[in-house]
C-alpha cells in the first residue's frame, strides 16, 4: 500500500480574451487531427518544462501556439481538477487568462488547424472538459466583476 499522493503541477490552461465593441471574446483553437485531442476546440495549454513555473509556461506556450503577446496575464482563482485513470493521478491544473489587444489574430503552429473568437456562451459550448468551461467562466468573472481581486492575481509581464 502506498501513501497519499501530492498533486504535482504538470500542465496549465490559458484562456485568451480580448475586448471587442465593449464585449469580451475568447479565442479557441481547433487541434490538428494528428495531435492529442485532435479535432477538439481548446484554449492554449501545455506541459511545463523542468523548473518552469506555470505562469512562465503559459507565456511560452502562448507565444509558440499563437504568436500573441498579452497586454495582461492573470492567475484565475480556479483550478481545473480531474482524475486521469491511465496514470492513476489527479491533475491540478492552474488556470490563467491572457488579455490581448483587439485586432490581433493568432499565427497557428502545427498543433492547430483553425481558430475562432467567440462569446463566452459560444466558447463554452465548444470546450469538451467541464473544468475548461468552468475555468473560462471564472476568467470572465475575474476580468469583468472582480476588479478588487485583479491586482492580487495580475502577473507582471516584466518578471
Amino acid at each position: 500500500m502506498t501513501g497519499p499522493r501530492s498533486p504535482v503541477i504538470r500542465v496549465f490552461d490559458c484562456h485568451i480574451a480580448r475586448e471587442r465593441d465593449g464585449e469580451l471574446e475568447f479565442l479557441l483553437l481547433l487541434r490538428s487531427s494528428k495531435k492529442i485531442y485532435g479535432g477538439t476546440w481548446r484554449m492554449v495549454g501545455g506541459k511545463l518544462e523542468a523548473g518552469e513555473t506555470a505562469w512562465a509556461g503559459c507565456l511560452r506556450e502562448l507565444a509558440e501556439e499563437t504568436g500573441l503577446r498579452p497586454q495582461r496575464l492573470l492567475a484565475v482563482p480556479y483550478v481545473n481538477r480531474f482524475y486521469e485513470w491511465k496514470h492513476d493521478r489527479i491533475n491540478d491544473i492552474p488556470v490563467f487568462v491572457a488579455v490581448v489587444q483587439d485586432g490581433q489574430d493568432p499565427q497557428l503552429d502545427d498543433e492547430h488547424r483553425d481558430f475562432a473568437w467567440l462569446s463566452l456562451d459560444e466558447a463554452v459550448k465548444r470546450l469538451p472538459w467541464p473544468g475548461q468551461r468552468e475555468g473560462m467562466r471564472a476568467a470572465r468573472a475575474l476580468l469583468l466583476g472582480d476588479s478588487e481581486l485583479q491586482p492580487f492575481m495580475e502577473i507582471p509581464l516584466d518578471s
